[in-house]
């Protein structure tokens, strides 16, 4: 189970571009038309010089290195589906891995990428994926023959769907839905609703047999939806905000079937807390859960349903629980720990809640973990900042693990150089203590090396040590060294510490990268004269803060799917994550704070902007609509100051297609150049 909520963002689409930054060598000033790069189709390009082929050439080989990601266990056999996304690939898609090590068998196919899935749990007949069209979040859910792999939509078009997960006894699949804006009278709608449906994937679609409505609740926020083993209640997490969230007990069966009772935080209770659900125990009588409610950092607890009591299981430790499964019968919970940045495995006593030993894992940080109900075996995936995602199985019993894949590595390219990463720390203007990972470039390249300044999106997320993606090339072939600082409002540091930037202390994380700057300026292998701040969607805001908060300090700024305006962002972000958004930044229908906001707009200080600037976005965002992008960039061009736009017709919130991820590279490979040459 992951901790994330599904409209956060955290995790972002941007991310497909941030991990892909890299630099080449000089262009000509005069180009043969065949050595020029064409844009794609989809991708409208603005201000932006001729672009040689040699520039994609020479980043090619980081670009085509591969890994894996889990999506789940076959329910009766040892294999798996994972996710993958072979060089040459336009998008990420689900592949069947029958075992270790076992050729990838491709399930899907498309422009449109595929990372949700999930086996019918009984016996494997078959698979039920989401997917959406350009990038628009609109997901639709399919029925697919793993065999033939033939499709059927199951959900109808309109509305943004979701596979929620199963019913434990009918084996009957479990579909969030979620009306849009875009089929609303007047493209907008005031209020939305969450409805969860129980849904037969072989019935005709669209007959009465074909599904039922379990529940259908008011407002945004509502997922983690889990039914009882008895299929007479489910429990599910209403989201808030990243500090403040309830867990509601719904009944399903009975005399008022669809009634719900808040069980987390109690009547009475009147503390903000995060309380997300992740299981029900195999007797049904409690939940298992992650709360910070007992302290700063959220914690594995178990809830007594009748006795409303709680059961603290890793309180000891001081850091955020980022995962957690108990999917396996009589085997221990597995946990995710996020140590300063670092995921760590551990396994807690489901009875007592006592740590047990862990065996030996590979190193690096594990990003999934999800136990096999028949072996009970756990599938981890790991990745280390000299290698993606690997796919590993450990078997518990033994204490030994088996690699399931191994990640794509082009000919003459060795990830073994990649220098491990740092986690650096520095005084804000507060004197608050701000963190970041450092990963420094080998010491062949002497002098003061130029910074890459990669802030995260959310803000409620955090920059993490592990893979780099194709930012390797910048370490290993230009010497660039890459900071992500996790400013206030980062998640991973306590819930005091992820609320420091709400509402009117948003400028405050502002702050904080200047002194990552001040930072830089002291360290004798970074110049501080040489630092490009990117970032995507909340980090695309960063980027765009940069530009016109601290032109003076940096030497560009590059902004992915980035907010130029607060006010018109919450009135155009889609109407699911509005209030949710509302939380974090303010409610732009108050006047006093409309104001507040529009001041700190980087699109009310444009004139500030000196240095060069990258905007790249998608046209189907719901979440940063592409006007933010689009109305800043304008600005900008009416006086003439120095932008760059990419604006892809097929994107959403991020590039995940490969020619345009490629194009917008070898893009930023120029603007690097440009920006703080070679």
């Amino acid at each position: 189970m992951s901790l994330r909520a599904p409209f956060m963002l955290p995790a972002l689409l941007a991310l497909a571009l941030l991990t892909a930054c890299q630099t080449a060598p000089s262009t000509s000033p005069a180009l043969d038309p065949a050595a020029v790069l064409a844009p794609p189709a989809a991708l409208q390009v603005e201000g932006v010089p001729p672009i040689p082929r040699a520039v994609v050439q020479a980043f090619q080989r980081y670009a085509d290195v591969a890994g894996h990601g889990f999506v789940d266990w076959h329910p009766t056999r040892r294999e798996m589906i994972v996710t993958h996304r072979p060089p040459g690939a336009s998008t990420t898609q689900i592949w069947r891995l029958r075992g270790p090590g076992q050729a990838l068998e491709p399930l899907t196919q498309g422009r449109d990428r595929v990372v949700e899935a999930s086996w019918e749990p009984a016996h494997g007949r078959y698979i039920v994926f989401q997917r959406d069209t350009g990038g628009d979040e609109a997901a639709q859910v399919y029925r697919l023959d793993p065999d033939t792999r033939a499709e059927t939509q199951l959900t109808t078009a309109g509305e943004r769907h979701g596979i929620a997960g199963w019913m434990p006894r009918s084996g009957q699949l479990i579909v969030s839905s979620v009306p849009l804006d875009r089929t609303a009278a007047g493209g907008r709608r005031d209020s939305v609703s969450t409805r969860f449906t129980a849904i037969d994937p072989l019935a005709p679609v669209g007959s009465p047999q074909a599904q039922r409505v379990l529940a259908d609740l008011p407002g945004p926020g509502w997922f983690g939806f889990k039914v009882s083993p008895d299929e007479t209640h489910a429990v599910v997490t209403r989201y808030f905000s990243p500090t403040h969230s309830e867990l509601w007990r719904i009944d399903l069966a009975g005399p008022r079937p669809g009634e719900r009772r808040r069980l987390l935080p109690a009547e009475g209770d009147t503390g903000r807390a995060a309380h997300f659900v992740s299981a029900w125990s195999e007797d049904g009588r409690s939940v298992i859960l992650v709360s910070d409610r007992a302290g700063e950092f959220r914690e594995l607890m178990t809830l007594d349903i009748a006795s409303g009591r709680l059961t603290r299981f890793t309180g000891h430790i001081p850091w955020d629980v980022d995962e957690a499964d108990a999917n396996a019968p009589g085997a221990p919970i597995a946990l995710a720990m996020n140590v300063d940045g670092r995921q760590e495995l551990r396994l807690v006593d489901r009875a007592t809640g006592a740590e047990r030993p862990v065996p030996p894992v590979p190193g690096g940080s594990v990003t999934a973990l999800r136990f096999h109900r028949g072996s009970g075996q756990l599938a981890l995936v790991v990745n280390s900042p000299q290698g993606p995602g690997q796919v590993h199985v450990l078997d518990l019993a033994t204490g030994r693990h088996e690699p399931w894949t191994t990640p794509v590595v082009p000919a003459g390219l060795d990830l073994g150089q990649v220098p491990d990463q740092q986690i650096v720390r520095w005084s804000s203007f507060d004197g608050r203590t701000i963190s970041g990972v450092l990963s420094l470039p080998p010491a062949r390249f002497t002098g003061r090396r130029p910074v890459l300044m990669v802030m995260h999106g959310g803000p409620a997320s955090q920059s993490k040590q592990g893979w780099n993606g194709r930012l390797n090339y910048f370490l290993l072939e230009r010497g660039i060294a890459i900071l992500e600082p996790n400013v206030r409002g980062s998640s991973g540091y306590g819930k005091t510490f992820l609320d420091l930037d709400n509402a009117r202390l948003r400028e405050d994380s502002v702050k904080d990268m200047a002194s990552a700057i001040d930072w830089v300026a002291r360290q004798p292998r970074l110049d501080a004269g040489k630092v490009v701040v990117m970032g995507g969607s909340y980090g695309g805001y960063m980027a765009l803060a940069a530009a016109t908060r601290l032109g003076d300090r940096i030497a560009g700024a590059y902004s992915m799917v980035g907010i130029s305006n607060f006010v018109t962002f919450l009135e155009n972000t889609e109407s699911y994550r509005r209030e949710l958004r509302r939380s974090e930044y303010g409610d732009e229908r108050d006047p006093a704070m409309r104001q507040f906001l529009t001041d700190i707009s980087p699109l009310s200080h444009t004139d500030a902007v000196t240095k060069p600037l990258l905007v790249a976005q998608g046209r189907n965002d719901p979440r940063v609509p592409w006007t933010e992008s689009e109305q800043m960039v304008r600005r900008l061009q009416a006086r003439g100051a120095p932008v760059w736009y990419l604006l892809a017709a097929n994107e959403g919130h991020g590039f995940t297609k490969r020619d345009n991820a490629d194009y917008a590279l070898a893009t930023l490979v120029m603007f690097l150049e440009h920006s703080v040459g070679r």
